[in-house]
């Protein structure tokens, strides 16, 4: 008896699955409208959106900014999620660094959607607890504390990182006929020579294999 009452206390009940699923379908409403740049909506369109009643919003939400203030951060939890799995076990900061970076570059591409919920945040990802931001700037303390970088300012050395992965971002969507890998590979080479690598450690860095997003579930992703 004791073990079905455990059992019955770990099963959500029919209430708590359709909230879990109400909740979903408003985040991924207000991430299909960030990535067409439609922040600027009443409650009511993001409700029609998601097929659910206008009350249901704010058993969930108390405003229209923390909706998409919550869709943005799953997003950077996937994404930050995604970056620590491919780059697991690389014990060398500047290829840790750089194989983030271009992955991030080619998600532009390959997962655009998400990648237009990340944009939409503009230069708040640099002060964003998830996502690229704090996992670059860890990996470029630790490339100076190990010499591998000569900059002495890990947090501006993170202003130039974040800024070309955002740039860049947008540069991919004004620009379709231009290559994204190689786009992601010469700026990861170029921000690996401002950080001190020689042109040679640099190249060497950017043509390490990366994994394949695809196998992460991040292509595919939909925001």
């Amino acid at each position: 008896m004791a073990e079905h009452d455990e059992a019955a206390k770990a099963t959500p009940g029919r209430s708590e699955r359709r909230k879990a699923r109400t909740r979903a379908a408003l985040i991924r409403a207000a991430q299909t409208l960030l990535a067409d740049g439609q922040s600027n909506v009443p409650i009511l369109e993001i409700t029609q959106l998601a097929d659910v009643g206008m009350g249901s919003f704010y058993n969930h939400f108390e405003s229209k900014e923390a909706l998409f203030a919550a869709a943005v951060a799953e997003v950077l939890d996937l994404h930050g999620a995604v970056l620590d799995r491919l780059t697991e076990g690389l014990d060398d900061p500047a290829l840790t660094f750089a194989t983030s970076f271009r992955l991030t570059g080619r998600l532009h591409r390959r997962a655009p959607e998400l990648s237009r919920v990340l944009l939409s945040s503009g230069l708040d990802l640099l002060s964003s607890p998830d996502g690229l931001a704090p996992r670059a700037r860890r990996d470029i303390q630790a490339g100076i504390d190990s010499g591998r970088f000569t900059v002495s300012d890990a947090d501006l050395a993170l202003v130039m990182a974040a800024g070309s992965i955002i740039a860049l971002g947008q540069f991919l969507h004004d620009h379709p006929e231009r290559d994204d890998a190689q786009a992601a590979d010469q700026i990861a080479r170029d921000l690996l020579r401002t950080f001190g690598l020689s042109a040679e450690q640099a190249e060497q860095v950017c043509s390490h294999p990366l994994p394949d997003l695809d196998l992460a579930g991040l292509a595919g992703s939909a925001a």
